[in-house]
């Protein structure tokens, strides 16, 4: 069945069902824009977080820190390294206030909601069955030794179509690299995640100040916020006879949990902070299946918006200098990301959309369209494109498996079109979505970063995209027949809007 997402961050993600039992239902996708940007909603009294970005130096944020408290704002973190301070303030026209402040370059409020405390939720917990014994028991793991294949990974076609399983015999990656997970935190408990699990390089940054206590980064609430435990188990869930394998089961894989406690939104000092950690912490890559919320687009007209895009930029370029890659999720709207318009009626989404049109070029999809990052699109167990997945000719550099249960059946012996992994407390489940083919890439980039230690970011974007295997443009893409999600794939075999460069390979990772 299909059903509108509840949670903002399904919309790049949408879950399937459970392996073993009843179906979880679709958690669809929404994408916003930006050039008619609506009314503030800010009012006096309101409290608010805010981004005031100043030249990076420390006499400069020193400065800037006291015009914050005289300007009635509370500093809660500042980055000095790039220039961004954390700022919260219950006057309107702070975001004003700041912008005229001398070494201040762009200020903004990164939320049109005010603050709520941060609470875990209060939900009923889905009545999952447990896999069963024969699939993590000892048992398992003798067959698992004696096959040379995880209990489920008959079910795990998208690895096939990436040709992990193959790569697997070759590397299995270097414990030497670790992915940042930057989403709704990791469930490290979970026995095909916790050989592999990197707490010293883990944190949470929700509220933009990173948290290291022990089991910060798991999740608030296991039973809606799994998201991040599923894409960490397509990263590198470990061959250890437990249930699946990820697509670098041997590198490590760290949480860099970023999702507001109730609502799951990804705000903008969250995934800065997320992005300075990783840097400052030794992760090689980081994977990113989500946009920075409230906005889909950021656009430089409205100041708040240029003032989001402007924090994460620079928090981007700062991991980036400091030998991080970037893998991102393009986003399950069907939007072509390389057309002069979109039109996003699904922004601002904290509070009340208003629609708006807006060009992507000026206004990109954060982390996504940001310089440096590799953007991923989702493909089905057909290799085709996936009915909900973004697309853009250079706007989209590689495609890999995120599913497409409506109109695209793997081969047997899989049982669903959508991809398996692990879930909170131990359990499995299907999910698809470009945040299910996001998280395939960053594996293979931690394959070439283990095969290739001294590579720089740029050199593992290079290697994704030159090793992939290249797929042409259908004549006609229309998987309804109906026109619903009717879009015109252009470019060549080796570079088209569908597929960027082509599906990622992780054999071709380990072998070149």
């Amino acid at each position: 069945m299909d059903s509108q997402p509840s949670r903002r961050w399904r919309r790049l993600a949408m879950p399937l069902g459970l392996v073993l039992t009843a179906s979880l239902g679709l958690a669809g996708a929404a994408v916003a824009s930006g050039q008619d940007s609506p009314a503030s909603s800010k009012k006096d009294g309101e409290k608010l977080s805010y981004v005031v970005n100043t030249q990076a130096d420390a006499g400069t944020v020193k400065r800037v820190k006291k015009e914050i408290a005289k300007a009635d704002g509370k500093v809660v973190t500042a980055y000095e390294k790039i220039g961004v301070i954390v700022a919260h303030s219950s006057d309107a026209k702070f975001g004003a206030t700041m912008r005229s402040v001398k070494g201040v370059e762009t200020a903004g409020a990164t939320r049109t909601a005010p603050l709520k405390a941060a609470t875990t939720t209060d939900v009923g917990k889905p009545k999952y069955l447990k896999v069963p014994k024969s699939a993590t028991g000892a048992q398992a793991r003798a067959r698992a030794e004696a096959e040379g294949k995880e209990p489920l990974e008959s079910l795990q076609w998208d690895k096939r179509a990436i040709r992990a399983d193959k790569a697997s015999k070759i590397s299995e990656g270097s414990k030497d690299v670790t992915v940042g997970v930057i989403d709704t935190g990791v469930d490290d408990t979970h026995p095909d995640l916790q050989p592999n699990f990197a707490a010293d390089q883990s944190a949470s940054c929700v509220g933009g100040k990173a948290d290291t206590k022990d089991g910060a980064w798991r999740p608030f609430d296991p039973a809606n916020d799994y998201h991040g435990t599923h894409v960490a188990g397509i990263v590198a869930s470990p061959r250890n006879g437990v249930g699946i394998a990820g697509a670098a089961p041997g590198v490590k894989v760290a949480s860099l949990k970023v999702s507001e406690p109730e609502t799951s939104l990804f705000y903008s000092e969250a995934v800065v902070c997320a992005m300075v950690f990783a840097a400052d912490h030794g992760v090689e890559v980081t994977n990113n299946s989500y946009y920075t919320d409230p906005w889909l687009y950021a656009c430089p007209d409205d100041p708040d918006q240029k003032a989001i895009a402007d924090a994460v930029g620079r928090a981007v370029k700062y991991a980036t200098d400091k030998g991080v890659a970037h893998v991102s999720s393009a986003g399950n709207s069907s939007h072509d990301l390389a057309a002069s318009e979109i039109v996003d009626d699904s922004s601002p989404n904290d509070t009340k959309p208003v629609e708006r049109t807006i060009d992507p070029a000026e206004c990109p999809d954060l982390p996504s369209m940001l310089p440096g990052v590799t953007s991923v699109s989702s493909t089905g167990g057909e290799d085709g494109k996936s009915y909900f997945s973004n697309y853009g000719l250079d706007e989209v550099d590689l495609s890999a498996p995120g599913g497409d249960r409506r109109y695209q059946t793997p081969k047997d012996p899989a049982k669903d079109g959508g991809v398996l992994s692990t879930m909170p407390e131990g359990d499995y489940a299907y999910l698809q979505g470009t945040s299910m083919a996001g998280p395939q890439v960053a594996g293979v980039a931690a394959l070439i970063k283990s095969k290739h230690p001294e590579a720089s970011p740029k050199e593992i974007a290079w290697m994704l995209k030159a090793q992939a295997k290249s797929v042409a443009c259908p004549d006609e893409y229309d998987p309804d027949g109906k026109g619903t999600y009717k879009a015109d794939c252009t470019g060549l075999k080796g570079n088209n809007s569908f597929y960027g460069h082509g599906i990622v390979d992780a054999l071709a990772a380990v072998k070149k």
